[in-house]
């Protein structure tokens, strides 16, 4: 045994939670989402920064393997947590106008990015076309859930109309988003071939039909047999991780990915056991993967990123990828919110809210860099487009909605969407 390694991987745990820590803590003095301080680190530490050198002294072969594996933890309890965060409560009476909206912002983005693959297989040549123009016309249509909702609360947006509209309509496109992705990752590991989409629905009904309501059973039983709320609270810290990974490991065996079966896993966990389990799982999951877990999957995505050698031709193709990421996303979504009857302004704010990407598109780029199909270079310019569209909501936000607008909107009941609500339509 190399008793050098356990000493060398506490050391760049050590590397990877300080930058995380400290860029996080200048993001958040300037106004910015956490996450965009934490990926700029990790960047920072791959071989962007002095051309890999201070990559292969820090982070040595030897212990990619168990960074690399508590990445692929991490993301999963992150999606875990995602899929956990959707509140199928949010499209109540907002169904047709989130589901437009929703609908409207994935289908432009996308047709936008499967225009723009077809230009870039010019310069970055794929072994499967199709599946190529599927993803990136994927990773154009992402909108960031979690981070959205933390600006939203940081706006004091979270509980106003255009705020849970805004969470309805990312709630659905996550869902929308994570199926196209099963499906290129389907099409990319099989070669062209389907079947492990064809068995991933079988599975997802059976978790939906088959151990929803057995968890809602379970859940059910125990409250009616009295248990204590620690004996409760010590079957769920039980129960969740081990569904969790067990969920992730199916869609890994169906040729899929590890985050399809947490996210999954979450999304079918009852709500109805939610107290217990938000009580005594959820802080230190939500804990350890802030800290630990989530840094160490950025710095690995970090290392994957290379902008020392841009020239005139990356800037080129930045320029494209933005103009089909944030005029696909901001396009779609207002125009089908004003197709709707959204006021202009509020249709303008719900355009910028989802152009938020973030984590989300960090993890649906790491997937296609992982199945093969995204180069270095490419996923080097994608991950830049997800910094630079979560960066700009803030500020821009700033501008069509500042907050002085925010307050007297909520005090004069401006807050209503749409004009047939009874408000006058407001250029």
């Amino acid at each position: 045994m190399n008793w050098e390694l356990p000493g060398q991987l506490l050391l760049d745990l050590a590397v990877i939670i300080t930058v995380a820590h400290l860029f996080g803590a200048v993001a958040r003095r300037l106004g910015q989402p956490v996450v965009i301080g934490e990926i700029v680190g990790a960047i920072l530490l791959g071989p962007t920064l002095l051309h890999g050198e201070l990559t292969e002294g820090l982070f040595r072969a030897g212990t990619r393997p168990t960074l690399q594996l508590m990445a692929d933890i991490g993301i999963c309890a992150f999606m875990f947590l995602v899929g956990l965060g959707v509140d199928r409560t949010l499209l109540s009476g907002q169904g047709r106008l989130a589901g437009t909206v929703a609908l409207s912002s994935i289908a432009l983005p996308f047709g936008l990015g499967t225009v723009l693959a077809l230009y870039l297989l010019g310069s970055h040549p794929a072994s499967h076309e199709p599946v190529f123009v599927l993803f990136l016309g994927t990773a154009m249509s992402v909108t960031a859930f979690p981070v959205l909702a933390r600006i939203l609360t940081d706006r004091e947006l979270i509980h106003t109309p255009i705020g849970g509209i805004a969470l309805a309509v990312a709630a659905v496109d996550d869902v929308v988003a994570w199926t196209l992705l099963a499906l290129v990752a389907a099409l990319a590991g099989g070669a062209g071939d389907p079947w492990g989409l064809l068995l991933a629905l079988p599975y997802a009904g059976c978790m939906i039909w088959v151990v929803r309501p057995l968890l809602a059973g379970l859940v059910r039983r125990r409250a009616a047999a009295g248990r204590s709320s620690r004996a409760a609270g010590a079957a769920v810290l039980v129960v969740v991780p081990a569904g969790v990974l067990l969920s992730a490991k199916a869609t890994d065996l169906l040729g899929l990915h590890l985050i399809f079966g947490a996210f999954l896993f979450g999304a079918v966990l009852p709500r109805e056991g939610a107290p217990v389990l938000r009580r005594r799982a959820l802080p230190w999951l939500e804990r350890l993967c802030s800290l630990l877990l989530l840094p160490v999957f950025f710095a690995l995505a970090g290392m994957k990123v290379d902008l020392s050698s841009m020239d005139a031709t990356a800037y080129g193709e930045l320029g494209l990828i933005l103009l089909a990421a944030i005029g696909g996303k901001f396009g779609g979504a207002y125009l089908g919110a004003r197709a709707n009857g959204v006021h202009a302004r509020h249709a303008t704010v719900l355009a910028v809210l989802v152009n938020t990407r973030g984590l989300t598109e960090l993890i649906v780029l790491s997937v296609g860099l992982q199945i093969g199909v995204l180069s270095r270079q490419l996923y080097s310019l994608m991950v830049v487009m997800a910094l630079i569209t979560t960066a700009m909501t803030g500020v821009v936000l700033h501008f069509v909605y500042p907050p002085e607008q925010v307050r007297k909107d909520v005090a004069g009941n401006g807050t209503k969407l749409r004009t047939d609500q009874g408000d006058p339509a407001r250029p």
